[in-house]
């Protein structure tokens, strides 16, 4: 902090006690900046507020991205171009825009083992996270586990509650193995509730079609699959696998 500029502690009590000591912290070299331009007091002000607000979005959108349980370092900017995988860049362009999730469509990420798919939907969770969308993302197993476990201690609708209502459902891993009946009316219902009131995004290795055989119920399976499918857009990953480019590597 220059000594032309050292804060009044007058003010900065002021600002603590408005839950504005942040901006102790930019304010000197605004000041500073304000003398080169000749900001008018409004301009100056204005600056300040909006380092403020920009701090602030960014503290929250840290915050629902840990909430969400999002790698860090999934970041669409951080996906490797060079990796030997093809995918329509133009749809994922077109789900960057976040449109999906104002719409309340799905998108399923399909491809084999290893070529990203749970990169890309990690990648549109953070997009989300920093638009003001609450993000969560789960394996399809622990989500099945966790509903199970739930049930011991009465706490299975609650945990239904948290899981249909979040902006963004992210689903990963979906349909590696046959359900039970309990585990297949536990998707059942998460379709049926969040299909038309919110996103979501589901990977997996199988196709749509192929869901189906994963469920106790056959009849469920059709309603369910059919509900989601139909309203979400196919993205598809084919190509060697990633996992080898995110293998840690000595400097």
């Amino acid at each position: 902090m220059s000594s032309s500029h050292r804060l009044n502690p007058d003010l900065l009590s002021s600002l603590k006690r408005l839950k504005l000591g942040p901006v102790a912290d930019t304010l000197p070299d605004r000041l500073v900046l304000a003398d080169k331009q000749d900001l008018s007091f409004e301009q100056l002000l204005l600056l300040v507020l909006s380092d403020e607000i920009q701090r602030r979005d960014s503290t929250a959108a840290e915050r629902r991205v840990r909430l969400a349980e999002l790698d860090p370092d999934m970041r669409l900017e951080c996906f490797d171009k060079s990796a030997k995988v093809s995918y329509d860049k133009r749809l994922l362009a077109e789900l960057s825009s976040l449109r999906f999730l104002s719409a309340r469509q799905h998108v399923v990420i399909l491809g084999p083992v290893g070529v990203g798919k749970t990169f890309i939907a990690s990648a549109l969770g953070h997009i989300a996270c920093q638009h003001g969308y609450r993000v969560r993302l789960i394996r399809a197993d622990d989500m099945l586990r966790l509903l199970k476990q739930s049930r011991l201690d009465n706490s299975r609708d609650a945990e239904m509650v948290a899981l249909t209502t979040v902006d963004l459902l992210i689903l990963d891993d979906f349909a590696l193995e046959p359900m039970t009946k309990e585990e297949s009316r536990d998707v059942y219902q998460l379709f049926l509730e969040r299909t038309g009131r919110a996103s979501m995004i589901i990977t997996s290795n199988r196709d749509t079609a192929e869901w189906i055989s994963m469920f106790d119920d056959v009849l469920l399976a059709q309603s369910a699959v059919d509900r989601f499918k139909n309203a979400a857009f196919d993205f598809v990953m084919e190509g060697e696998s990633y996992r080898p480019k995110l293998k840690p590597k000595l400097d």
